[in-house]
């Protein structure tokens, strides 16, 4: 059982970014304007559809969002590598809050398939991850998981098999 809670607000992701959370040289998420959530409303090392661990967490869409201006000006939409950069972190967040030592890394995906897109006039995007394996061993630490983006409801993105690691160097 991890030493941390299950719900994390703003605070604590900015805390996490500075390398508070998790103590220094482990997992730590990127600040703003790379950090591609606004709060985590649940976690576990044991939950979510494979019984291996999960993350579900929200980031408040609103039109002034740096993104919007450069990507594409007169057609505004969300990059879908954000959606699935955030994947990623919560994926590494995850690892550091079952309280496995090292800086965390994404060492790649499966399948990727984009089904729907991020525009400014959307409220709130939920992600979704479920770990199909976590492994910590003496010379690998790692999860795999599959995800998906939610927009207002509505699945947007699907990824499988993604793969973050920790590392002590």
């Amino acid at each position: 059982m991890s030493q941390y809670p299950t719900q994390f607000d703003r605070e604590d992701l900015l805390r996490c970014a500075r390398g508070e959370l998790f103590g220094p040289g482990n997992a730590q998420l990127p600040e703003p304007p790379m950090l591609m959530m606004d709060r985590i409303t649940d976690i576990s090392a044991d939950g979510g559809a494979h019984g291996k661990g999960h993350v579900v967490a929200e980031f408040d869409i609103t039109p002034d969002l740096w993104f919007f201006e450069c990507h594409f000006p007169g057609n505004p939409i969300m990059p879908g590598c954000l959606g699935l950069d955030g994947l990623w972190q919560l994926t590494g967040f995850n690892l550091g809050w079952r309280g496995w030592q090292g800086r965390g890394y994404a060492l790649g995906v499966g399948e990727v398939k984009l089904t729907g897109m991020v525009r400014p006039d959307r409220k709130m995007l939920t992600y979704k991850v479920d770990f199909t394996k976590a492994v910590q061993s003496r010379r690998l630490t790692m999860g795999v998981a599959d995800g998906i983006v939610e927009a207002d409801g509505e699945v947007i993105y699907q990824v499988k098999d993604m793969k973050v690691a920790l590392s002590e160097s």
